[in-house]
């Protein structure tokens, strides 16, 4: 309530000049302290512990080292004198009810209290195994999904290592490719060359073939009638002496 008061003085003062301006940047200070953006402590799950059902413990706790045992009690007693002497308090017929139905609601905290403190703590132990099993479940999932994650990074690295790979096998084919062609071409020019070389030879063959040819034409004409007899007569006579030669050497 202070703190809405200060705004609303403070959106009163914005025209009024350098102090009121001041006041303002004052006011934003306070309203957004640090303790304002701390985190909010998690509820504990079972309540502080208690004496005579309803006085907390934290101020006997606190009045000891000053008052010893009997302070907290002393101050309780003090005070209901206090405020009976003084007529703050007055007993009327409303306090014999609410004594009354304090005593039926002790008697029943503590005639049914156990009961229904084990029923509650069931009921809070199957929310809490619901939710530890919806956590346990959402924790599974989720590191399933950081495994999955975890395989697909893993697949991705590998991926790259398999471009790799067929881009090493696309250049060897493209470098085998290359040498057949080269191969082929080498092969067809060898072909070539050797036709070139068996039309060359062939040339050479069928020009001696005719130059001798030639010759003989020539030579044989170039032999008379005469010239025949006598060298067939001649060839006859070697032939005889031959014949005698071998009979005497017989």
């Amino acid at each position: 309530m202070l703190s809405r008061l200060a705004l609303v003085s403070a959106s009163a003062l914005k025209s009024s000049g350098p102090l009121g301006a001041g006041l303002v940047q004052a006011s934003r200070s306070i309203g957004t302290s640090p303790q304002s953006l701390a985190p909010v402590p998690p509820l504990p799950e079972k309540g502080g512990q208690v004496r005579h059902g309803i006085i907390p413990e934290e101020l006997f706790q606190f009045l000891y080292p000053k008052t010893g045992v009997t302070g907290p009690y002393m101050l309780g007693t003090g005070l209901l004198l206090y405020l009976l002497s003084k007529e703050i308090y007055v007993i009327n017929h409303e306090t014999f009810a609410a004594a009354s139905i304090g005593i039926v609601i002790v008697y029943g905290i503590k005639k049914f209290g156990p009961s229904v403190a084990a029923f509650a703590d069931k009921l809070n132990e199957e929310k809490v195994s619901k939710a530890q099993e919806v956590k346990d479940l959402a924790v599974k999932s989720l590191t399933e999904a950081i495994e999955e994650e975890k395989k697909e990074q893993w697949r991705a690295e590998g991926r790259q290592m398999l471009f790799d790979a067929k881009r090493n096998n696309v250049v060897m084919l493209l470098e085998t490719n290359h040498r057949e062609r080269l191969h082929m071409v080498t092969n067809e020019v060898k072909k070539r060359l050797d036709y070139q070389i068996d039309v060359q030879n062939l040339h050479r063959r069928l020009q001696q073939e005719h130059m001798v040819d030639w010759v003989e034409k020539n030579v044989i004409k170039s032999i008379t009638p005469q010239q025949e007899k006598e060298s067939i007569a001649k060839c006859i006579t070697d032939l005889k002496k031959l014949a005698q030669t071998a009979k005497a050497t017989a």
